[in-house]
This record gives C-alpha cells, sequence and structure tokens, in this order.
C-alpha cells in the first residue's frame, strides 16, 4: 500500500513538473530552439512566427540570424524581439534598434539591442554608444559579424 502512495505521489509529482515547464515555455521562459540557452529575463530574445504556424523562441539575433539561413524556404509571417528596458516582446520591425556600444551582446562581438520608444534607444546611446538601426541593418550586421570567424 505505502509503495502505491509513493508511486502515486511520485507521478503526481512528475506531472506537476512537466505542466510548470510547458507553462513557462508558453510564457517564453524556456530555451532557445536553436542553442537551447535558457531565456529568463533576456534582453534580446526573439520569437519568430512562420505562415506554417510554427513559432520559435530564440536567444538572439545570432541564432535568428541562423534559423533563417538554415530555412530560406520558409515564409515568415512575425518576428518579435524583447524590448531592452521591459523585456516585452515588440515587433521587430518596428523596433529601433542600436547597433554597437560599449555593453557586450549576446553571441555577438557587436552589440545588438531594441527598443520600443526612440528616447530611450537616444538614452541608451549617451550612456553606452552605439547607433540606431533598422532591422535591415541589424540583419545585415549579424551576418557579417558571423562572416568575421573565417578571418
Amino acid at each position: 500500500m505505502k509503495k502505491n502512495i509513493l508511486i502515486t505521489c511520485a507521478v503526481i509529482h512528475f506531472i506537476l513538473s512537466v505542466t510548470v515547464l510547458a507553462q513557462e515555455n508558453m510564457k517564453g521562459y524556456g530555451s532557445c530552439s536553436l542553442c537551447g540557452m535558457r531565456l529568463d529575463n533576456s534582453q534580446i530574445r526573439m520569437l519568430i512566427e512562420y505562415d506554417d504556424g510554427i513559432k520559435l523562441d530564440m536567444c538572439s539575433m545570432h541564432c535568428t540570424a541562423a534559423e533563417f539561413a538554415t530555412h530560406r524556404e520558409k515564409t515568415l509571417k512575425g518576428l518579435w524581439v524583447s524590448d531592452y528596458n521591459s523585456n516585452k516582446l515588440i515587433d521587430a520591425k518596428k523596433a529601433y534598434w542600436v547597433i554597437g556600444g560599449n555593453k557586450s551582446g549576446v553571441m555577438t562581438k557587436r552589440a545588438k539591442w531594441a527598443f520600443e520608444k526612440r528616447e530611450e534607444a537616444e538614452q541608451f546611446i549617451k550612456d553606452n554608444g552605439g547607433q540606431i538601426s533598422t532591422l535591415d541593418e541589424v540583419m545585415k550586421t549579424t551576418f557579417e559579424d558571423m562572416y568575421e570567424i573565417l578571418r
């Protein structure tokens, strides 16, 4: 009888653990779909949505670019990035991006940060350096940074 109770408790514990983990992933606090890095409180987390309904959490622009390069046949439906200050997901195309500066980036030599508000991006530049950029410039810079490893 005690053995059955222990087994039941172990099963319930397992189910609760899996449920909590699934809820964390739904909140976006899981792991990068490419490299496996934890995403909790990530200031550069990205979320990709393809037109086939697949959504992928990414830890950085680096992993996002690698995903795009690997799956060029897919059609992008949406792309979101964490706002640097709030960690709230915002439309990556509408974000005010900052490239460079003296604050270390994630998975890159040249940092790339996203801001929902232009004035916050400008304040970041005053405090840390860098330049305002568009998503297109950030993507181009990301691939250039990847190429630098060959040199």
